[in-house]
């Protein structure tokens, strides 16, 4: 079986592949030839996601998965949420998202927030829904060098490292998008 991760990063897509059975061949957007920007034009993380799956099923007529993810803040009425790559500006700097976030955040005193992946699954006829969430809280400033986006600033609750202090492995085994994969890869066994 074919299936597309809707996706460009190499990395992801490597570690994606480790984790599936040998029967299914994983593309990406490169190997299918789409270089357009995929809108991302929906009000939620489930809606970006589906959006992205849909237009490679429809539009090059393969099996796909697709992935959003967002931080939502507490005091923040659950923002940045969709909008996190782009809560600065349309460039999806990752540093000025950051800023942005401490700067909103610097008169709260609640730092409670959420990591949510979702993975939409347009297989055959069917769509499915994957969701990961990793709950902790976000740091007066940043710490580590590891990971991207706001892994400096968020500790998952339980650790006494950021996101960005973790080794990978650990990382993704308690992570949003670990979680999230997790349960697509035991339904693809299934």
């Amino acid at each position: 079986m074919k299936l597309v991760f809707a996706t460009h990063n190499q990395n992801k897509l490597k570690e994606i592949k480790a984790l599936l059975p040998e029967s299914i061949e994983l593309l990406s957007l490169n190997d299918i030839n789409c270089v357009e920007d995929i809108p991302e034009t929906a009000d939620t993380i489930e809606g970006n996601a589906l959006l992205k799956a849909e237009y490679v099923k429809e539009n090059y007529g393969y099996d796909c998965f697709a992935d959003d993810t967002g931080i939502e803040v507490e005091a923040l009425e659950g923002k940045p949420g969709v909008f996190s790559a782009r809560y600065a500006g349309e460039e999806k700097n990752d540093e000025a998202n950051i800023q942005k976030l401490l700067t909103n955040l610097k008169e709260k005193k609640n730092r409670r927030a959420q990591f949510k992946t979702v993975i939409a699954l347009c297989l055959e006829d069917n769509k499915d829904i994957f969701t990961g969430i990793c709950k902790g809280r976000v740091l007066e400033e940043k710490r580590g060098t590891n990971g991207f986006g706001y892994d400096p600033v968020f500790k998952p609750e339980g650790e006494e490292l950021s996101f960005a202090e973790m080794a990978m492995g650990k990382k993704a085994a308690i992570s949003h998008r670990g979680k999230a994969f997790k349960k697509l890869i035991s339904f693809l066994k299934e």
